[in-house]
């Protein structure tokens, strides 16, 4: 019995002595681990070097990281890793960033999940309110990754435009007349764009037609009760918005313009001819005012009812003014071009013409 003691005794010396030994070098080990993944969270290097980070789509945690250590942006792939699955900064953006290799994993992770710290190239075009379709094109070539040819040719491509009717129900049938110079005329809502330099054509287009998408939806409603069809509306407010910028005398013109159209009076808007002899560049009004006789589709002197289709790009107000226009008796109206600007609104052609002789005799 003594001798099963003895032999007791001894296992039990030995499993008391791993245990102090373990009871060692456990926290040994787990220091060594806590050092080591603490120096892989300190900075790739101790001086400062900015670098030009790109985060591609779809992207993973995994593979951003391993990119990063690749780069020699942080020490290792594995820590970040799961520093950032613990840490929750998993919602990698995509895009370029400026990284320092200063800077610990942290601030590189909180970094490529801010999507406010990529780094934009993206440049800003403006659309006002009467822009044509081919001064738009300019102001897109300039900034994008397309020519003003390409653009222009694939607003008269029916082919793409059938395959993009379905996102834009503005977009029906009737533009595809084939007296219309640019089917997408019109159809471009002024705003104000960002666009990368990389943009495609269809790329730009399709980012303006997106707002032109939230202006028609706001309209649409009302569209349908109006009597109008969706490019009847936007060509005559394209006319609208060409003779004047004012919300009131807009609301006046297309007044006058409904009164014309009730009684199937020509509408003999000199814009219309401006459109018609489309001066390179310039819109240059004497030049539209004297050339009534004009041959073109658009020539509202020589042709009834509506021009083709829009005559330049309305903005919301114009539209508003077509689809609620002033209520009013007048047949004729014309500006003081020469002088203050203002409009004057006539019933009969005596009256107009007294306008004309009053306010426009001697201009030049």
């Amino acid at each position: 019995m003594s001798e099963v003691r003895t032999r007791k005794r001894r296992r039990k010396r030995r499993k008391l002595k791993i245990g102090r030994i373990l009871l060692i070098l456990i926290p040994v080990v787990l220091l060594i681990v806590f050092l080591n993944i603490r120096g892989k969270l300190k900075p790739a290097s101790k001086t400062s070097e900015t670098v030009v980070f790109t985060v591609e789509p779809a992207s993973t945690v995994r593979t951003v990281t391993d990119k990063l250590e690749e780069q020699g942006i942080i020490r290792s792939s594995s820590v970040a890793y799961y520093y950032a699955k613990f840490n929750k900064l998993t919602d990698i953006v995509a895009g370029d960033f400026n990284l320092d290799k200063s800077w610990t994993p942290e601030e590189i992770l909180k970094t490529l999940t801010d999507p406010t710290k990529t780094i934009r190239n993206d440049q800003s075009v403006t659309i006002i309110e009467g822009d044509w379709a081919k001064h738009i094109a300019e102001k897109v070539a300039a900034v994008a990754d397309c020519t003003e040819e390409e653009l222009l040719a694939l607003w008269n491509d029916e082919t793409y435009i059938r395959s993009i009717m379905d996102r834009y129900p503005f977009l029906t049938e009737e533009i595809f007349n084939p007296d219309i110079r640019i089917a997408l005329e019109g159809y471009f809502a002024p705003n104000t764009y960002m666009f990368l330099p990389e943009m495609t054509a269809r790329e730009a287009t399709e980012k303006i037609l997106d707002q032109s998408l939230v202006v028609y939806d706001e309209f649409k409603d009302r569209i349908a009760g109006s009597g109008l069809s969706i490019h009847e509306l936007y060509t005559l407010a394209s006319i609208v918005q060409y003779e004047s910028g004012k919300p009131d005398d807009m609301r006046k013109i297309a007044g006058v313009f409904m009164n014309r159209l009730s009684i199937d009076m020509p509408l003999q808007s000199s814009v219309t001819v401006c459109y018609a002899i489309d001066v390179q560049k310039d819109d240059d009004w004497m030049a539209c005012e004297v050339n009534p006789e004009f041959d073109s589709p658009y020539n509202t002197y020589q042709h009834g009812g509506l021009p083709p289709g829009p005559i330049e790009n309305p903005g919301t107000e114009a539209l508003l003014a077509v689809l609620e226009p002033d209520d009013n008796p007048y047949l004729f109206f014309m500006a003081d071009v020469c002088g203050s600007g203002e409009v004057y609104y006539a019933e009969t052609l005596e009256e107009h013409e007294a306008n004309v002789e009053r306010y426009l005799n001697g201009c030049n």
